[in-house]
């Protein structure tokens, strides 16, 4: 299954993407989906399963505006440096970047306002020019979950969903946080695709694409924590909830360790596409 919220008009639901069309679960409710619940993300498969069955409505793809699939109450937990290329190549740009692999997963969050939807523009911040991509596979989480083995974790997936780290260099470099939560620099979507429609999800090829060039091509098996390992780690130090995302870091190729470095500009268009789970497409806009 894939999981949607959706704008249309002056309304918004949220609901099933199948091809061309969507099926509408629940009811329209009024105003715009980013301030509304995403309730299908908490849910279990047989619970998914009955909200399919009784969506009735169908609406042409066309018809809608793909938005951000997140519940406005969900955390978004990001891990910097978790594929080796990546380490290599970051510490040519990064101060702090470890020599080696580092021993545990490094993590930062996400604010909400940080991220766009899929249909939506990226936002050039105006204090610095040094706007970059990361392309990430991102877990989302589909059981309450605390202090769970590496074992138990894949039992606590509810699905995936492409996910775009953009990232401001010049303030990473002395703020991880404002670097990675500037307004509007980063992306999800375009659905959450159930966990067990990608049941191999280590196989699956991770690419990014800037105006149709590659920059970043990886499989997700070459991650040095797993998505098990990430799962355990952060169900330690804090509860897990149906609808949280974890970005499970990028490989290499960022445009900052590029000589003459490859900065996100106006008029560039973002693709972050990963097998079986979706293509990821925003234009790049200059702050207003």
């Amino acid at each position: 299954m894939r999981l949607v919220k959706f704008n249309q008009d002056r309304r918004n639901g949220e609901g099933f993407l199948e091809g061309n069309e969507l099926f509408l679960s629940g009811e329209w409710r009024d105003g715009a989906a980013d301030d509304a619940p995403f309730l299908l993300a908490g849910m279990d498969r047989e619970s998914l399963a009955r909200a399919r069955g009784a969506a009735r409505v169908r609406i042409p793809r066309a018809e809608v505006r793909l938005a951000l699939p997140l519940d406005p109450r969900a955390k978004v937990i990001c891990v910097g440096l978790n594929y080796r290329d990546h380490v290599a190549e970051a510490r040519d740009h990064v101060e702090e970047a470890p020599a080696n692999a580092p021993a545990q997963p490094a993590l930062f969050t996400r604010e909400m306002d940080s991220l766009v939807g899929p249909e939506d523009a990226l936002i050039c911040p105006k204090v610095s020019a040094s706007f970059d991509y990361e392309g990430e596979l991102a877990v989302v989480i589909g059981r309450p979950t605390r202090h769970v083995s590496r074992e138990e974790a894949a039992a606590c997936i509810g699905g995936y969903s492409c996910f775009m780290d953009g990232s401001v260099r010049e303030y990473q470099q002395h703020s991880v946080s404002a670097g990675k939560n500037f307004w509007r620099s980063g992306s999800m979507g375009p659905s959450i695709v159930t966990a067990d429609d990608v049941p191999l999800i280590g196989q699956a090829a991770l690419s990014t694409r800037v105006n149709g060039e590659t920059v970043q091509s990886a499989s997700i098996d070459m991650m040095i924590f797993d998505i098990a390992s990430i799962i355990s780690y952060c169900s330690r130090w804090t509860v897990l909830n149906p609808g949280d995302v974890i970005a499970t870091g990028s490989p290499a190729g960022v445009g900052a360790a590029r000589k003459p470095p490859l900065w996100l500009k106006p008029g560039d268009r973002v693709e972050v596409e990963i097998t079986d789970v979706g293509l990821l497409e925003n234009p790049v806009e200059q702050e207003r």
